[in-house]
């Protein structure tokens, strides 16, 4: 059917009716091709864990904007939230004045911190791409030095200056030339895919090659005193959630001691409870000099944030950097509801046991589903890796259809990795809402072997 045959059939009295149908042929008309679609699914609504198409088909949403809409699609706190906050205050920008909105959200953030960062400073920006582009700038003019450290298998975003630390898909670097200068990538530790050739392990075995590579660089490539910062994902998350060694970010942590350099924490995505505490990072006791933030902060708005140390953050000279959206108070008041939801429903504590008991699920299956390769994850932050028959990657197409078999058996998932199925669902998910998008996932998975 037409485009315009379609605009016609949902046209009646005057009155759009949507159709997906409709919906998609009009987005291809108008849409850039670089947004790439996992599904072919149109979205009319949303409540909870669950994503509806508008001939009202119900599918498990077990990407939640990904990694984003921590207490579910459109919470009726959250709602009332925005509502009241749109009929008070929608915009005035922190550089023209004070809001309340954006100092209870620095607040509120900064009081989630592990010491010394509970009394650092912070600064609300739009996105994660822009905190993490942020936490550059501040980091190169907090020390005076150029060079950063970053990692393979990394993402950090994709607008140019985050772009440069991303290193996870050479395609989003395609075409372009120079990035931001002075960032070198060293091998994130992937131990069941090691970088360095020594076959499957587990983060505990681990060969610990990564450090000497990373002192290799610092020898040989990026004089340490040059060094202003390491930026690291404490999971690698588009890398395909990779848990590292235990002894992975307290080495980073040494390094930046002994050197003088800044540790910048990514924690976009594992941030704000999805791996079972507030951040990933107190998995390891180490505190970075700077954390970004963004995705589930700002309750399904744009937002995002840097938390620096007092003494970092202060180095910055007035008007050294800025946002005009960025603090909206809007999005800042549904942020704040979120976290409040968060800590009184125990959402934290709830990632923990419900994704304790979904990877048990697929590691279960694994004796039956032979296309089913590692389970691993921390809280509701896990992959299942799809692969052949020998064990290697699922190509590429075939993942694509396993994805959009999902779909059609009423699950959205996306990847992460070169294969992998990313779960990184609301964290209210229920034990039972769990279990039935588990025994659906699996039936798909059933159907394309």
């Amino acid at each position: 059917m037409t485009l315009a045959a379609i605009q016609a059939q949902e046209t009646w009295n005057g009155a759009r009716q949507w159709s997906s149908e409709g919906l998609i042929a009009r987005d291809h008309e108008v849409v850039s091709s670089a947004i790439y679609r996992y599904t072919d699914i149109a979205f009319a609504r949303g409540e909870g864990v669950f994503l509806y198409d508008f001939e009202g088909r119900r599918y498990y949403d077990m990407a939640a904007g990904i990694a984003t809409m921590n207490v579910g699609h459109c919470h009726p706190r959250v709602v009332r939230a925005i509502a009241e906050q749109a009929q008070t205050l929608i915009h005035a920008a922190a550089h023209v004045g004070y809001m309340a909105p954006y100092v209870e959200m620095a607040e509120t953030l900064r009081a989630l911190m592990p010491a010394p960062l509970n009394e650092g400073k912070v600064m609300l920006l739009n996105s994660g791409s822009e905190a993490v582009e942020s936490a550059l700038k501040l980091a190169r003019a907090a020390t005076g030095r150029s060079m950063v450290l970053a990692f393979m298998d990394s993402f950090h975003g994709r607008p140019m200056g985050a772009l440069a630390a991303t290193g996870s898909n050479s395609g989003y670097r395609r075409a372009l030339g120079a990035l931001l200068n002075g960032v070198e990538h060293v091998p994130y530790p992937n131990c069941e895919r090691c970088a360095f050739g020594h076959g499957p392990r587990t983060p505990q075995t681990c060969c610990g090659q990564w450090r000497t590579f990373i002192q290799t660089v610092l020898d040989k490539l990026v004089h340490p005193s040059d060094l202003a910062a390491i930026i690291v994902e404490p999971i690698a998350g588009e890398g395909g959630y990779i848990i590292p060694p235990d002894d992975f970010l307290p080495t980073l942590r040494e390094i930046c001691d002994r050197t003088g350099a800044l540790l910048i924490v990514d924690e976009v995505q594992t941030g704000l409870g999805r791996t079972g505490k507030w951040f990933a990072v107190e998995h390891s006791g180490v505190v970075p000099d700077i954390i970004a933030l963004g995705k589930a902060i700002g309750g399904g708005l744009p937002l995002g944030a840097i938390v620096a140390r007092a003494d970092v953050m202060n180095r910055w000279w007035p008007a050294a950097h800025g946002s005009t959206f960025g603090g909206n108070p809007i999005a800042c008041r549904a942020g704040l509801e979120s976290i409040a939801i968060m800590r009184e429903e125990n959402l934290v504590r709830n990632a923990v046991e419900v994704g304790t008991h979904l990877m048990q699920r697929f590691q279960e299956a694994r004796a039956e589903l032979p296309i089913i390769g590692s389970v691993r994850g921390r809280g509701l932050m896990i992959a299942v890796d799809l692969v052949t028959a020998d064990g290697q990657p699922l190509p590429t197409e075939r993942l694509k259809q396993v994805i959009k078999a999902l779909g059609q058996h009423g699950v959205i998932m996306t990847k992460c990795g070169p294969s992998a199925l990313r779960l990184a669902p609301a964290l209210i998910l229920t034990r039972e809402q769990a279990d039935e998008a588990a025994s659906l996932t699996l039936q798909a998975l059933q159907s394309v072997i």
